[in-house]
Formats: structure tokens, sequence, C-alpha cells
């Protein structure tokens, strides 16, 4: 008779030991979402600059030289004019080419990473080289070694 009504279901320890289980998934998951969240926006906020690097190799070929192509000259937007986005936050400047902002990615302890696009022309090339510099070139939470131009 006492084996008719014994009750089922999970006991304490069962259930506890489900609860740590999901407790280890989710601290392992959050942290490399976060991570490829960063390196999402880093990616992008490359993108976004693409019109302006544009803006940038029109000047030089028109005007044969990388000085003097700055923000607000020669057909490039002026930095104050860019809208800010969620891949890139703020645009600070661009002097001769030089395209320098700061991105939506962030670096382990939340702090933005800056972005450098820095044009090069060698001597009777036909392409324009563009280098990425700047705390954006991180494997971990930015662009990796070769990728956007990161070196």
């Amino acid at each position: 008779e006492n084996v008719m009504n014994a009750q089922k279901g999970f006991t304490l320890i069962e259930l506890m030991i489900v609860v740590a289980i999901i407790g280890i998934l989710a601290a392992i998951a959050i942290p490399q979402y976060s991570d490829y969240t960063s390196r999402t926006r880093a990616a992008a906020g490359v993108a976004e600059l693409d019109s302006i690097k544009s803006a940038v190799n029109m000047c030089i070929a028109e005007t044969g030289k990388i000085a003097g192509c700055s923000g607000g000259a020669n057909g490039i937007p002026a930095a104050a004019n860019f809208t800010a986005t969620k891949n890139i936050t703020a645009l600070a400047s661009i002097p001769d080419g030089v395209i320098t902002g700061t991105s939506g990615a962030t670096n382990s302890s939340g702090t933005a990473l800056t972005i450098i696009l820095t044009p090069t022309l060698a001597a009777n090339a036909a392409n324009m080289v563009w280098t990425t510099s700047g705390t954006i070139c991180d494997a971990k939470r930015g662009l990796k070694p070769g990728q956007g131009g990161c070196p």
C-alpha cells in the first residue's frame, strides 16, 4: 500500500544541480556574446566610414596629393557633419585624409575603441592603401589582425 502512495517528482538536489548547470552555461555565454557584439560593431564601423574614404580617394585622385584633402574641403564632408550611429559614435577629425573617430565597439572594461584610418599612396600606384590603427585593432573585441586594414 505504501508503494502506491509514493510521490513522483524531482528532489531538491536534482533541481539544484540543474540550476548550477544553467548558471555555468550563462557564465560562459554572456561574455562571449558581449565580445561578439563588440567585434560586429567594429567591423560595421569600418564599413560606415567607406563613404568618407571614397571622398578622400576622389580628392587625392583629383589633386594628386594627400595634403589638403581634409574634412570640409575638396568634397570631403566635415567631421562635425557626421551623424553618429551605434557603430561610429563620433568622428573627431579628417586632417589630410586621416579619418579619426570613436567606434561603438568597446574593450572589456567598457571603454570605446578608437579608429584611425590613414591613406597611403605609393608612387605610380594604381590603388590607395588604407591602414587602420587605434585601439580598434584588438583581436578580442575589435578587428583581428589583417581585418579591416589592421596590421
